[in-house]
């Protein structure tokens, strides 16, 4: 991941250069956990996807980078990450333009869109109201963590399952001891659950996991293999780089 600073912001790419990023600074910083979500989507040509908490739309360039015919929304609730948004769609024009994307102002918590979704993708604030200090950055605080009065875990989730068609599936990424309450908070309302390890190292305890379900399906979870991310030495596994830069999917 190349990172190049300007007076206002932060440019980075993803995918060994296949996708740019302008990153507001003082906000939320796109990482590789993008990259990873939007490997395990398991989006085909021509179907339609709704990123939940878009961002600058670090998920949504790494779908559109390996995928041709999609209609891809974006919602986030903060202004100021949509305007640079819409900024890298003009930096990812080759990208973006076999594809229909757009970014809209709106909150996970009351957001609908009658037509639904077969995909929903999402990286939501990995630290619950009253468990962590936010940052002093107000637009960073909101991207991290969850306030007294913003959307919970569970409102990513219905969100999540009112946008999608019968059968359309959520990915969402979040640390690995929240696992249980993700798949507490989906209820019977999702099955076909996949549960995906993100090892730092071989031995290491997971940190991070991604987990896909499929609304109205029954069938049983279950834990797959995972992807171990860091060699010993720090590099990044030879598994891990056909994703980060050979745009594999994962899964």
């Amino acid at each position: 991941m190349a990172q190049r600073a300007t007076k206002d912001s932060d440019e980075i790419s993803l995918l060994n250069g296949r996708v740019c990023l302008k990153q507001l600074k003082g906000g939320f910083r796109s990482c590789i956990d993008s990259v990873l979500v939007a490997a395990a989507c398991p989006a085909g040509q021509g179907q339609r996807i709704l990123d939940l908490g878009c961002g600058v739309g670090g998920i949504t360039f790494c779908l559109s980078a390996r995928l041709d015919n999609m209609e891809i929304i974006g919602i986030d609730r903060e202004q100021a990450y949509l305007d640079i948004a819409t900024e890298n769609l003009l930096l990812n024009d080759t990208v973006q333009t076999a594809n229909k994307i757009n970014f809209i102002a709106r909150d996970v918590s009351d957001y609908r869109d009658e037509t639904r979704f077969d995909h929903v993708v999402c990286n939501p604030p990995f630290l619950e109201a009253g468990h962590h200090i936010p940052s002093p950055e107000a637009i960073k605080a909101s991207a991290m963590g969850h306030g007294a009065k913003d959307a919970r875990l569970e409102d990513w989730i219905d969100c999540a399952f009112y946008n999608l068609k019968p059968r359309g599936v959520l990915t969402i990424i979040h640390r690995s001891d929240m696992a249980d309450k993700i798949i507490r908070s989906m209820g019977k309302r999702f099955g076909a659950i996949e549960i995906i390890p993100l090892w730092p190292k071989q031995g290491v305890d997971s940190k991070r996991v991604i987990i896909r379900a499929t609304k109205d399906r029954k069938s049983p979870c279950m834990i797959r293999a995972g992807l171990v991310v860091h060699k010993d030495d720090g590099s990044y596994s030879d598994e891990a780089e056909t994703i980060l830069r050979g745009a594999q999917c994962l899964y």
